[in-house]
């Protein structure tokens, strides 16, 4: 591909990409990948170098562009190289016409922006919220140690225990360590969050909101497979993907339960009013992942935001109802806005007496409302709201 092919190949991605950022489809990486499936010239520099241009339009570009053509068009005003590209030539995009419409450079949205300013996120913080992120991994202590292990590169070692930072692209999951389940990949924050979470060996421990058990895979790690952890998530093939990795690190998990949204408490009863602590690392906006996701910033609107804090709150009851007395919960979300962190704490106490906040254990991140929070500027990770409740 020329340099100007590459160009209109951007643009057409881009177009698909505010498509489905409009309508809820696929994310970026899987519309990139598909495209390419389907372009057997493109060679692995062609891809990189489209990939690239892709991704730093859509790190420009503030609210959801009308066109890939307005989006790149904002990216060749301040790169003279890139706008010479523009050339008309086969397989390039058209010349830029005089006065010719350019997509709105920024952060996010007006909207966004303000929900973010209002909940301390702000200037140099939000500007870092678009920042590359670097690539975090877990050793995993199950089978081996952050001091002993051989790795293809050295990592940075990070205050989690288990954790080691690479460049941002480094290919671990090629690496023999990651096929037989000495690492795991996982950024700093979510290290440090699994840390922090008051459980203990011979605990019942529920994963609510599991996923493909990311963090379920961190506790068996930590705790040395001593604990009855439970993995439930109302998304069956999300779930179906942690068998096979928690059998690659020798994790035990006790059980794995499927939920019906709304009538999670069916399927979890055997625990409830049993289980030690509940883990709900609860579904949100992502504010806090923009770094890896930047294209997901347009997909969110006031109207998802509410609908998000309100499952929020459900997830939250749905724990209550499964702690011992003297047992615990640990609410976490992947986001920066208040509304998905600080003030779900203060609602959830509201609604329910005989609940005190403990402050976490972590060595970085500060105080927010009742909880706690992380954040890309200040402490290299993701960005995160942390809080821990514990039943009288």
């Amino acid at each position: 591909m020329t340099p100007s092919a590459r160009v209109q190949a951007a643009i057409e991605l881009l177009d698909q990409v505010i498509e489905a950022a409009r309508g809820k489809g696929a994310p970026a990486d899987r519309l990139i990948a598909d495209y390419f499936k389907t372009r057997r010239y493109a060679g692995s520099k062609d891809r990189r170098a489209v990939r690239e241009l892709v991704y730093r339009a859509v790190r420009a570009c503030g609210p959801v562009p009308q066109s890939g053509r307005a989006a790149m068009l904002a990216l060749a005003k301040d790169d003279p190289a890139l706008a010479t590209l523009f050339d008309g030539s086969a397989h390039a995009p058209a010349p830029i016409a005089a006065g010719e419409n350019r997509a709105q450079t920024g952060i996010a949205p007006d909207w966004l922006i303000e929900a973010l300013g209002a909940s301390g996120i702000a200037g140099a913080a939000a500007e870092a919220l678009l920042a590359r992120a670097p690539l975090d991994i877990r050793v995993n202590a199950l089978k081996a140690s952050r001091a002993a292990i051989d790795l293809p590169e050295p990592g940075e070692p990070l205050a989690a225990p288990d954790g080691l930072r690479f460049a941002t692209g480094t290919g671990v999951q090629q690496w023999p360590a990651f096929a037989q389940g000495l690492i795991e990949v996982q950024d700093h924050g979510s290290q440090l969050i699994c840390e922090a979470i008051p459980a203990k060996p011979g605990d019942v421990v529920i994963d609510l909101c599991a996923g493909a058990g990311g963090k379920t895979l961190a506790l068996a790690a930590r705790l040395g497979n001593r604990a009855e952890l439970i993995a439930a998530d109302t998304d069956k093939r999300r779930l179906g993907n942690l068998a096979p990795r928690a059998d690659r690190a020798g994790a035990e998990i006790a059980a794995q339960v499927l939920l019906d949204p709304g009538r999670e408490l069916e399927a979890l009863e055997r625990w409830r009013g049993a289980a030690d602590h509940v883990l709900v690392d609860a579904p949100c906006s992502g504010t806090g992942t923009w770094r890896r996701n930047p294209e997901s910033r347009w997909r969110l609107d006031p109207a998802e935001l509410a609908r998000l804090g309100a499952l929020q709150d459900h997830v939250l009851d749905v724990a209550a109802a499964l702690v011992r007395p003297g047992g615990a919960l640990t609410f976490v979300t992947c986001s920066l806005l208040d509304g998905e962190g600080a003030d779900r704490v203060a609602a959830f106490l509201a609604r329910h007496g005989g609940w005190e906040v403990e402050a976490p254990a972590l060595p970085l991140g500060r105080g927010r409302g009742a909880g706690w929070r992380l954040d890309p500027y200040h402490d290299g990770t993701d960005g995160f709201f942390v809080a821990i409740l514990r039943r009288a």
